[in-house]
C-alpha cells in the first residue's frame, strides 16, 4: 500500500472550501469534508482508478460534481496536490 500525503496547498484548499460552505451550511461543509477525506484515503490502494490529469504526470478524481482532487502517484506514495472547484483552472 502507498502512503498518502498532502501538499500544504491541498490542505489549504480543503480548509477554504469547508469554510466557504460553512458560512451557509455547517452540516453540508462537514459532509463534504468527510467525503473528500474518505475518497482520498482510497487512493492509497487504487490511484490508477481515476482519469489522467490535464497536467502531465497528474491524475484527477472527481469527489463531488463541483470538486476535483489533483494528485500524483508513484509505487510508494500518493501525493494530493490540490483540491479545486470544477470551474477553476489549474495550474
Amino acid at each position: 500500500m502507498r502512503t498518502l500525503s498532502w501538499k500544504p496547498a491541498a490542505k489549504a484548499d480543503l480548509l477554504a472550501i469547508v469554510e466557504f460552505i460553512a458560512d451557509d451550511n455547517i452540516s453540508a461543509a462537514q459532509q463534504l469534508k468527510d467525503l473528500i477525506e474518505t475518497k482520498t484515503l482510497m487512493l492509497a490502494t487504487q490511484p490508477e482508478l481515476y482519469r489522467s490529469g490535464r497536467v502531465e504526470g497528474t491524475r484527477e478524481m472527481v469527489v463531488h460534481p463541483n470538486y476535483i482532487v489533483i494528485y500524483t502517484a508513484s509505487d510508494t506514495e500518493v501525493l494530493i496536490l490540490r483540491i479545486l472547484h470544477a470551474a477553476q483552472q489549474w495550474p
